[in-house]
């Protein structure tokens, strides 16, 4: 038995000791560059290639992790020795030693996944609001409240407020209609570019309208 046989019959049913740590890497460098995630699915627009290819980042994010784990000097399968992670991918199939990287690779297409759709579903409930914020004018160009998302706003040239208990104080502060909705889609269309979680709006000490998320911890102002 050579030195290659020793090595695949060692771990034949067993876990390889390099594959939490790779794993983990994986999931944690994926997650972290979510917002370049969002950003190369945005430009890939309507051709959508890795519906069919099956991952946007997940190649690449494997890719580096192996090179820094063999670069920090990690014992790894022999196949690892390979000149470029795709030879590794490549005979996957033909080594029972490589199949827990199918394995991460699967996990890590799964999450991909599941960060663009939070995020398709945060773009639709984004759009659904500014919607109803434009369908909610009337003949005086009323806006909806963002608070309640149900009733128009009063504005007028001492206060802000809505039948839902919303009541900001802008005496002296010449704050219009048209300034309130510019505010209102620009704070929530930047907001929606960096972050597919939701945002809230709120009144503090009845004189300001700030903007928050709880997924990023982002802080805007209204009014």
């Amino acid at each position: 038995m050579d030195t290659f046989q020793k090595h695949r019959s060692l771990y034949k049913g067993t876990t390889p000791p390099w594959k939490e740590t790779f794993r983990k890497r994986c999931v944690e460098r994926l997650r972290s560059n979510r917002a370049r995630l969002l950003d190369k699915y945005r430009q890939m627009g309507e051709s959508m290639p890795f519906r069919t290819s099956g991952s946007i980042m997940v190649q690449e994010v494997m890719e580096v992790e192996w090179s820094e784990l063999k670069a920090n000097g990690n014992r790894l399968p022999s196949l690892w020795q390979k000149d470029s992670f795709r030879d590794v991918l490549t005979v996957m199939k033909e080594d029972d030693e490589l199949s827990v990287l199918e394995e991460i690779q699967k996990e890590l297409i799964s999450q991909e996944q599941a960060i663009i759709e939070e995020y398709e579903r945060s773009v639709f409930y984004e759009e659904q609001c500014l919607n109803a914020m434009v369908e909610g004018m009337d003949s005086n160009d009323s806006l909806i409240c963002p608070l309640c998302s149900k009733n128009h706003l009063t504005i007028t040239s001492q206060f802000i407020s809505c039948r839902c208990g919303t009541y900001i104080n802008t005496q002296n502060r010449n704050i219009t209609k048209a300034e309130i909705r510019c505010q209102l889609e620009s704070r929530v269309n930047e907001h929606c570019e960096l972050c597919p979680h939701p945002p809230m709006f709120f009144v503090e000490g009845s004189f300001s309208l700030l903007m928050c998320c709880q997924g990023c911890d982002h802080l805007a102002v209204i009014v």
